[in-house]
C-alpha cells in the first residue's frame, strides 16, 4: 500500500458504451485481413489511457532511472519497424515482485520488476518486448475487449465480492480483469513470432528469447501481490521453446543477419539489475505473521489467525479462510464526515448503525450498513480511522445472512489499527540484487555457495541465473545473488 494512491476505474456503463458504439469491420495492422472488432483504434487507444492509471495507481511504478531508460529506449527502438508505429507507446517498469509482462490496448507495455530479475541479457528482455508490442499491433487485447463477457472479475474472494463493491470501495478491477485473461494459443504463437521479427531487426539474437522461456517453464507459477504472474496470463512455454529457435534462425536467414553479429550483452544487463529492489519491499508495506507494518506511513494493525492478507499500492485485502468475509483497507484525503458522507452516497447504503467513537487514540467513526449487490445484499462494517493528515478506510463485509458469523472477527481487524514504533520493524531493509563475480571455474553450486548463498536458496539463485546447479561456470563469470 502506498501513500496517496487511489484507484481511478473504469466505470462500468462506461465500458459498454465503448463496446456498443465501436463496432466496426477493422483491417488487422500485422495480417491485413479483414475481422469484425468492436473498438476502433481511438476508442483501444482511449481505453488504454484509462487502464493505464488504473494499473499505475493498482500496482505502482519502480523508480530506478538506469532500469527506466533501458526499457523505454527498447521499446522505442522496436517501435518504428513494428506494425503500427503509429501509435504513442508507453513502457513502464511496475514495483511489483510477480513475474510477469502484460500490454494494454492502444500502446502501454508493462514489465515488472519481478521478471527483470529473472532474465539474464538485453536479448532475452528484447525477445519478451517484442512479443508484448506483439500483442498490441495485431490487437489481442482489443479482441479479448471486444470478446470478453462483462462479468464480474472481483477481488478473487469467494463469492461475497461484487464488482459494485468494488467499485464503490475505489477498487475497481472490471479493466484490470479483461487485461489479464489468457490470450489463446493462436495469439501466443503470433506474438512470439511478432517478437522474434522485432527484436532480430534492432539487432538482437532472438534465440536468447527461447532460454528465458526454458527458465519459465522450470518456474513454479505462484503469484503474489494481486498482480496475476505470467502463468495466469500466458500459456505454458515448454511448447514454444523450439518454435521460437526455428523462428530466429528463419527471421535470420530472411533479413541477412549474422548470426555473431547479433547483440546478447550479458554483463552489460547485469550491470544494470545491480540494486534492483528483488521480492516485496517492506517500505510498502509488508506482512509478518498475522500482522500487516507500514514503516513509511507508520501504522499497523494484525488480523485473525488463517487469514490470508495481501498488499498492494493501493490497498490491503485481509480475507477470512473460507473466503466468504473479507476486509479492505484503503485512503482517502478529507474529513471523517466527508469520507463517510461520500462513500454511503455512492452506495446507496443503507445505515443500519452509525456513531463516533476512538480507536486506539484515533478519531474514528463506525458505520454498519447493508448494501444491495449482484450477489445479495452485502452487509458492512466500515471504520473512518483518521490519522497523520489521512483517512484510513476499512470495509469489513460479508453476506447479509452470514454477517454476524464474522463481525466481531472483522471488527478486531479496524480495532487493532494502532500507531507503529518500534524501530526493528521500522528499519527493514528490502532484498536486493547483487552481482558477483566468480572466482575459478567450477559448479553452479559450488560457485554460489563460494559467494554465501545459503543453501535453501540454491535452486532459485540458480534460476535467476538461467542454471543448472550441475552447470558449470567458467572463471570471472558474472552472477546474480541477493543480499541487502
Amino acid at each position: 500500500m502506498r501513500k496517496k494512491q487511489v484507484v481511478q476505474g473504469i466505470s462500468f456503463l462506461m465500458l459498454i458504451s465503448l463496446l456498443l458504439w465501436g463496432l466496426s469491420c477493422a483491417v488487422n495492422p500485422v495480417t491485413g485481413k479483414r475481422e469484425f472488432m468492436l473498438l476502433s483504434e481511438a476508442e483501444e487507444i482511449a481505453l488504454g489511457q484509462q487502464s493505464d492509471g488504473q494499473v499505475v495507481s493498482a500496482y505502482g511504478v519502480y523508480n530506478d532511472a538506469k532500469i527506466t531508460k533501458f526499457v523505454a529506449d527498447v521499446g522505442n527502438r522496436m517501435v518504428p519497424v513494428s506494425h503500427r508505429p503509429n501509435l504513442k507507446y508507453e513502457f513502464k517498469v511496475l514495483d511489483s515482485p510477480v513475474i510477469n509482462a502484460f500490454a494494454v490496448p492502444g500502446g502501454f507495455v508493462y514489465i515488472t520488476r519481478g521478471i527483470l530479475a529473472y532474465m539474464n541479457n538485453e536479448a532475452e528482455f528484447a525477445g519478451v518486448m517484442g512479443h508484448e508490442i506483439g500483442h498490441i499491433t495485431a490487437r489481442h487485447s482489443a479482441k479479448q475487449y471486444s470478446r470478453a463477457q462483462l462479468a464480474t472479475i472481483g477481488l478473487g474472494i469467494g463469492t461475497v465480492v461484487s464488482e459494485d463493491f468494488a467499485q464503490l470501495a475505489g477498487l475497481a478491477q472490471t479493466g484490470l480483469g479483461l487485461i489479464f485473461l489468457r490470450f489463446g494459443r493462436d495469439a501466443e504463437r503470433e506474438s512470439d513470432r511478432l517478437g522474434v521479427e522485432y527484436s532480430t531487426r534492432i539487432g538482437y539474437d532472438a534465440r536468447e528469447m527461447a532460454n528465458f522461456f526454458q527458465t519459465l517453464d522450470r518456474m513454479s507459477p505462484g503469484e503474489r501481490g494481486g498482480l496475476p504472474g505470467w502463468f495466469s496470463t500466458h500459456p505454458s512455454p515448454s511448447e514454444r521453446v523450439g518454435n521460437i529457435k526455428s523462428l530466429s534462425t528463419q527471421w535470420q536467414q530472411d533479413l541477412n543477419k549474422n548470426p555473431s553479429n547479433l547483440k546478447v550483452n550479458r554483463d552489460g544487463f547485469l550491470a544494470m539489475l545491480e540494486g534492483m529492489v528483488y521480492g516485496e519491499d517492506p517500505k510498502n508495506g509488508y506482512i509478518e505473521g498475522n500482522m500487516f507494518y507500514h514503516p513509511e506511513m507508520r501504522f499497523q494493525f494484525g488480523f485473525p489467525a488463517n487469514w490470508k492478507a495481501v498488499n498492494s499500492a493501493s490497498q490491503v485485502q485481509v480475507v477470512s479462510d473460507d473466503e466468504k468475509a473479507a476486509v479492505i483497507l484503503s485512503l482517502a484525503s478529507g474529513s471523517i464526515a466527508a469520507v463517510s458522507s461520500k462513500f454511503l452516497t455512492d452506495s446507496k447504503a443503507t445505515v443500519i448503525r452509525s456513531s463516533d467513537n476512538a480507536v486506539n487514540g484515533f478519531p474514528a467513526k463506525q458505520v454498519i450498513s447493508d448494501i444491495a449487490s449482484q450477489q445479495g445484499t452485502l452487509r458492512v462494517v466500515s471504520y473512518f480511522i483518521q490519522y497523520n493528515n489521512n483517512i484510513f478506510v476499512f470495509h469489513g463485509f460479508s453476506s447479509q445472512q452470514t454477517f454476524s458469523n464474522y463481525q466481531a472477527k472483522l471488527e478486531s481487524v479496524m480495532k487493532n489499527f494502532r500507531k507503529l514504533t518500534d524501530p526493528a520493524k521500522i528499519n527493514v531493509k528490502p532484498d536486493r540484487i547483487r552481482i558477483k563475480t566468480v572466482s575459478r571455474q567450477m559448479s553452479a553450486r559450488d560457485a554460489f555457495l563460494s559467494l554465501g548463498v545459503a543453501d535453501k536458496d540454491l535452486e532459485n539463485i540458480a534460476l535467476m541465473n538461467g542454471m543448472l546447479l550441475t552447470d558449470v561456470i567458467p572463471a570471472r563469470t558474472k552472477v546474480k545473488t541477493v543480499g541487502k
